[in-house]
């Protein structure tokens, strides 16, 4: 039993790796590392209240439910799905990855109960989801991005507003700060636009940065 309970962690952290390493291109808040644990962790989790209570099974009136144990990581891994969503001026962020996390502790738990055929296939639908999806539906959502800047002109403000709704981008929030200083005033602009490729985050940056004295503070 010890090499066959070696032999689904090991599966388990490789699976969960490999779901890891999609979340580490893509420069997410949990990498490959992350998701190895939390697949490795579910599948010893699932393989102890499977095997770790027989010893006191056996003892006269009682009776215990070795599903109990393995059931609290579906909850459990929601405090660490929770810590890789970031709420950002209207923008969330991280959904994509604690779901991953989510299903990654579903697929180590299958691993950790001997169920190999469903984790391998869970984890081959989870890439899937991942990377072919987006890729064939990527026309039909749009993302979000976070743009700051400074500028002295407050005609390029107007510009600014003006293309976004000629390329049809939805502007989600726009907030202007006004300072003056040795009688010179300054507009600072905090905003979140809507856009449905990154191709179109990359002209609204370049369009931004193109007019004059304009300094442009940080993109998300």
């Amino acid at each position: 039993m010890f090499w066959d309970f070696t032999f689904r962690l090991v599966i388990a952290g490789i699976l969960g790796a490999l779901i890891g390493l999609d979340r580490e291109y893509r420069a997410k808040e949990a990498g490959f590392r992350t998701h190895f644990l939390v697949s490795l962790g579910s599948a010893l989790i699932m393989i102890v209240s499977q095997y770790g209570f027989q010893d006191i099974i056996r003892e006269p009136g009682v009776s215990l439910d070795p599903s109990r144990v393995a059931a609290q990581v579906v909850s459990g891994i929601g405090f660490i799905g929770a810590g890789t969503i970031i709420l950002q001026k209207q923008i969330v962020r991280g959904l994509t990855t604690a779901a991953g996390l989510w299903a990654t502790a579903g697929i180590g738990l299958a691993i950790g109960s001997g169920m190999y055929w469903i984790g391998i296939s869970a984890t081959i639908l989870t890439l899937i989801g991942l990377e072919v999806l987006g890729y064939f539906f990527k026309s039909l959502g749009m993302h979000s991005s976070l743009f700051s800047f400074t500028t002295t002109e407050e005609e390029n403000l107007k510009k600014v507003v003006e293309d976004i709704h000629q390329k049809g981008f939805r502007l989600v929030s726009y907030k202007v700060k006004k300072n003056e200083s040795a009688g010179t005033a300054s507009f600072n602009v905090t905003m979140v636009v809507k856009t449905k490729k990154y191709e179109d985050e990359n002209y609204l940056f370049q369009f931004i940065q193109s007019l004059p004295h304009m300094t442009i503070e940080g993109m998300e």
